[in-house]
């Protein structure tokens, strides 16, 4: 009879089960080990399923929304403010408009939002105003609402945490925050500008956090002057609907037409097709996706590169203990047991450890971030919103985890199973293999990330339109993500071809080195991983500090200045509050020398002081489109503003959605180079407030300008021929700008002056400097406005609250407050070096790990050494040589695999021009981290060498 050769039927599926028995049964014999590879997988498992889940609950659900601002209401009414009747609103979010012409509109005028409510509703309104408290010697500003908070119809937004609801005029309910702040107690009366009151019941808001001062009252609890003067506010009213029917999205857009935003309950959870978000004619509304997709992007990159190091440092424990299996596994061998049956049992301790892993470390992240989540909420805060999952990131979070395991798996089981079994059963050792195929495959994928980074760099600069290369970036990102990853494999396949040339190179080293050299050579199988593992991690750092580095440098460019560093200003003159009846109060000027000496006398550390006049700033000047037809400047009032106009062909270019074309364009640097300014922006004066608000030396050129009549201005943007325009804005004719830009103004008059530039010594928001008789001359009513206080170093928290309470009093104002200009953040090495430790524990705690899993594999080698006469020291010295060699080839090598995509990500998309690379800080990681893992090796090895019986079959 014939023998049967054929495979047989479900003999695969047989051999897999026998695989997966066999791999159970060595986790439970070696749990040090597996529980090791498990916690390796597991935690950036976690540490990414919690991170997606965290940021994703920072949003909103639809039901959510209507929950924590309707509560069971039907709709909000309330302000929008725009210049036309063509804006629409976002559909989810009432204060926010997707889609306008931008043109203004001299006839628009915005109804009351109460004239648009239909009828067959119950109208709650909602108003919101500011009372002060005495507090000691000064007063306190606090925010209060007048609304009926315990309306049924509000359940779901406003709950009574405890007390109970007020039963008389006198008694009110307060947020959380409010007792907090003025040590109160429910039942505790205190005195505020709208009367005295008792809060008797504590209110949570869903909406706010507890820790803001809320005091909520009924409408017949505050004086009829001041809830008038709040209800002539039509941007602090809004009014909330009850009742069985549903507001629709065609009726929020006809109250849109009407310069009335809606926030619907029946919109917010059935939200319109895009197309019906826009005016007639106008384009699709921005979705936001190109950004989240460049989150996701980053996710990834992050995500992949945790996962590659944790991943190839479980290979270097999987690598040991398939090590220890080959005597196992050449049992099965020589019984009949095939190549495929024998690398499946080592995949299979993969799969099972993976699989446990990933289940475990997505179970304990989302856990973990649930626990967060709940425990914001019920402190009170309203910053998440409730436990969200995200299932793409936890997915792609799990299967790169168990990808990670398995191929970590894989390595050492194809190792294993194509060794002679018959030479692995006589010695007990698999030789390692050639290097030669993995650095051939190292070299193509080196390529292709070589390409892949080409194709990014393309990308990025296929198109000079930054809004087109925002749309690009998700995908100029991909293939740098897809680059970094194949970087680190490529360099972690090159490994093993680099470690054959080591012993070539350490002749001349001292012993522990060269045995160190050697074993990392002849044990590749275990020493590949570990390096790859430190040098993903390196990747990981040197990339993050790059960005760091990167983003660090943009602010300084960016930064915006408000004064000259340690600089002060302190009005002369300072509205206040009305009275408790509405009625109000008149400005209260104060004597610069008064204040001065005040400020002086609460801080050590003033310098001097200066006052500075500047044209009459407005007063009184209710903003509007044209409504008010009463002369811009009378005794009383001032709606005039001075700014410089710019040239034709010197404006900063940007694009439609208010991006700089180029951010290095001269005419896009300098002070107001991009923005309208402020009241104060044209000083009036000479060379002393030149020196004083421009912190630079006037020349006699400028001097001599200023002195015949024209202006010192600080950017030769606003220059041409020699020459600036003054112009006079009127702040109620807003001029209609494209979108994205600042609001500015129709110039009603104009006066060309003879100019001279002056750079400031940072760009400080002023036009420049004239003279008093120039201003005067030009009807501009110059005054002392403002006193200039120059300090010598920062003040500390406790200094401003010194300073605050002195101002306040001085001005007989609770909300009068100092504010010094602190000047670009130096103090931001701190984000460096955390960096560089986080990095170190990585790349320690591989080297420490591999150098342990060295050490126990290597104990038969130790014993040797101990039996020929070794000194002890020699096993702590072997211990430092090995962390040495693992941590300080990762490291050099992962610097360059990490500094390479983060420069391409910074010079390739819309951060080009903050390209920084922290060369000190990659020195210490490539340098003195390894130095330091060999010295911890060093210091916890034992000196003893082991010594013991020789084992059979060695």
């Amino acid at each position: 009879m014939p023998l049967n050769l054929a495979p047989a039927p479900g003999g695969r599926r047989g051999s897999f089960r026998v695989a997966l028995r066999m791999a159970r049964r060595d986790i439970r014999r070696h749990r040090g080990r597996s529980v090791l590879i498990v916690l390796l997988i597991l935690l950036p498992v976690a540490a990414m399923t919690g991170a997606a889940t965290l940021n994703q609950s920072l949003h909103r659900t639809p039901d959510e929304t209507v929950r924590y601002e309707l509560g069971g209401m039907q709709a909000r009414f309330s302000t929008l403010p725009v210049p036309n009747g063509d804006s629409v609103q976002d559909p989810l979010d009432d204060t926010r408009v997707v889609s306008s012409s931008g043109a203004h509109d001299p006839g628009f005028v915005g109804s009351d939002p109460l004239d648009l409510v239909p009828a067959g509703y119950e109208v709650v309104p909602h108003r919101q105003l500011q009372l002060i408290t005495r507090v000691g010697d000064g007063d306190a500003s606090f925010g209060a609402r007048v609304v009926d908070a315990l309306h049924p119809a509000f359940a779901g937004r406003y709950s009574l945490l405890s007390g109970r609801a007020p039963q008389s005029p006198a008694e009110v309910l307060a947020s959380p925050g409010f007792l907090d702040r003025f040590g109160l107690e429910p039942g505790t009366t205190i005195t505020t500008s709208a009367g005295t009151f008792t809060p008797v019941g504590i209110l949570r808001d869903a909406d706010t956090s507890d820790g803001n001062s809320f005091l909520y009252l009924a409408a017949d609890q505050v004086p009829a002057g001041l809830l008038a003067g709040v209800a002539a506010d039509s941007v602090t009213t809004s009014y909330y609907l009850a009742g069985p029917e549903p507001v629709t999205w065609q009726q929020v857009r006809a109250a849109n037409r009407a310069g009335v935003a809606v926030l619907s309950r029946d919109v917010v959870l059935n939200p319109p097709p895009a197309d019906q978000q826009t005016f007639d004619g106008g384009p699709l509304p921005d979705q936001g996706l190109a950004a989240e997709l460049g989150m996701y992007a980053t996710f990834a990159l992050i995500g992949a590169l945790a996962l590659l190091e944790v991943g190839l440092l479980a290979g270097t424990a999987f690598a040991v203990g398939a090590k220890g299996q080959i005597r196992e596994l050449a049992l099965l061998a020589a019984s009949g047991a095939e190549a495929p049956t024998l690398r499946a049992v080592v995949t299979a301790a993969g799969l099972w450890l993976g699989g446990t892993a990933v289940v475990l470390g997505a179970a304990l992240g989302f856990g973990a971030a649930a626990l967060v989540v709940l425990w914001v909420r019920a402190a009170g805060s309203a910053r998440l919103a409730g436990v969200h999952p995200d299932p793409v990131p936890t997915a792609v979070a799990m299967v790169m985890g168990l990808a990670a395991c398995l191929l970590a798996a894989r390595s050492p089981a194809h190792h294993v199973a194509r060794r002679a079994v018959l030479g692995a059963l006589k010695t007990g050792r698999a030789p390692a293999g050639s290097a030669k195929k993995s650095a051939i495959t190292g070299a193509a994928l080196l390529l292709a990330a070589a390409g892949a980074f080409a194709g990014s760099w393309f990308v990025g600069h296929s198109t000079s339109d930054p809004d087109r290369l925002a749309e690009l970036f998700p995908a100029a990102s991909g293939l740098l993500t897809g680059g970094a990853v194949l970087t680190v494999v490529a360099l972690s396949l090159l490994t093993g071809w680099l470690l054959t040339l080591l012993p070539r190179r350490t002749g001349r080293l001292p012993l522990a080195l060269r045995l160190a050299a050697r074993d990392a050579t002849r044990n590749r199988n275990r020493t590949v991983p570990a390096v790859a593992a430190v040098l993903a991690a390196a990747a990981l750092a040197s990339s993050a500090l790059v960005l760091a580095a990167s983003q660090q440098a943009g602010i300084r460019e960016t930064y915006s200045w408000t004064a000259l560093e340690n600089q002060a200003f302190l009005p002369l003159s300072l509205e206040q509050p009305p009275l408790v009846d509405g009625t109000p109060q008149p400005a209260t000027a104060v004597a610069p020398e008064q204040l001065s000496a005040a400020l002086s006398g609460a801080l050590g550390t003033v310098a001097w002081t200066r006052v500075v006049a500047t044209p009459a700033p407005p007063l009184n000047c209710f903003d509007g489109p044209g409504a008010d037809l009463a002369p811009a400047r009378t005794a009383t009032r001032n709606c005039l503003q001075y700014a410089l106009g710019t040239p034709p062909g010197n404006a900063c270019p940007v694009t439609p959605m208010g991006r700089l074309q180029d951010p290095g364009d001269p005419r896009c640097k300098g002070p107001l180079a991009q923005g309208t300014g402020s009241p104060r922006s044209i000083v009036v004066g000479g060379a002393d407030e030149i020196r004083a608000v421009l912190g630079v030396e006037p020349g006699p050129a400028a001097l001599a300008v200023l002195a015949n009549g024209g202006m010192v201005v600080t950017n030769q943007v606003f220059v041409r021929d020699g020459t600036v325009e003054l112009q006079t804005l009127d702040l109620r004719r807003p001029m209609a700008e494209p979108a994205g830009r600042q609001m500015q103004y129709d110039p009603v008059g104009s006066v060309p002056l003879v100019a001279a530039v002056v750079e400031p010594l940072v760009p400080v928001p002023y036009y420049g400097v004239i003279s008093a008789g120039t201003a005067a001359r030009l009807g501009m009513e110059p005054r002392p406005s403002e006193l200039l206080v120059q300090l010598t170093e920062h003040p500390s928290a406790a200094q401003v609250d010194t300073a605050n309470g002195v101002i306040a009093s001085t001005y007989k104002h609770p909300g009068a407050a100092l504010w010094v200009e602190p000047g670009i953040p130096r103090d931001s090495s701190w984000q460096m070096w955390a960096i560089v430790l986080a990095s170190a524990l990585i790349t320690v705690s591989a080297a420490g790990i591999t150098t342990g899993l060295a050490l126990a594999d290597g104990r038969r080698d130790q014993r040797t050494l101990a039996a020929v006469g070794a000194a002890p020291r020699l096993r702590k010295a072997l211990a430092g040589s090995q962390a040495l060699f693992t941590a300080g080839l990762g490291a050099a090598l992962g610097a360059a695999a990490g500094v390479v995509p983060a420069v391409l990500l910074v010079a390739a998309t819309e951060m080009r021009i903050a390209l920084a690379v922290p060369w000190t800080y990659l020195l210490v990681l490539v340098l003195a981290v390894p130095l330091v893992a060999a010295a911890l090796a060093w210091t916890f090895t034992r000196a003893a060498l082991p010594t013991g019986r020789r084992e059979q079959g060695t």
